[in-house]
């Protein structure tokens, strides 16, 4: 990122500076704005705080999830990959 870049997250202007790239970091502030304005839709929260911890916390949970998901993935595959190692491993005995 060459120089900040502005984003609006919940009506809040924020001057963010970073590593990061300047579409990626506007990209991400979207992403939060609409978390946020559908958490207060639901709740009918207006303070804002409580609606960025709220939003934290379904993002967290969100995360959690697919980290969940892709280390069952993840087990999946090596489980399988064990069952195909084990039958060529066979095959080739029964060749040899």
């Amino acid at each position: 990122m060459s120089g900040p870049v502005k984003v609006q997250i919940f009506g809040q202007s924020y001057s963010i500076q970073g590593e990061l790239d300047g579409k990626y970091v506007q990209k991400l502030a979207t992403f939060v704005d609409e978390k946020m304005h559908a958490i207060a839709d639901v709740t009918a929260t207006v303070d804002t705080q409580k609606v960025a911890v709220l939003a934290a916390l379904a993002i967290a949970d969100e995360l959690h999830s697919m980290q969940r998901d892709r280390s069952d993935s993840e087990e999946l595959l090596r489980e399988q990959a064990e069952r195909c190692l084990t039958l060529v491993e066979r095959a080739l005995k029964k060749s040899a």
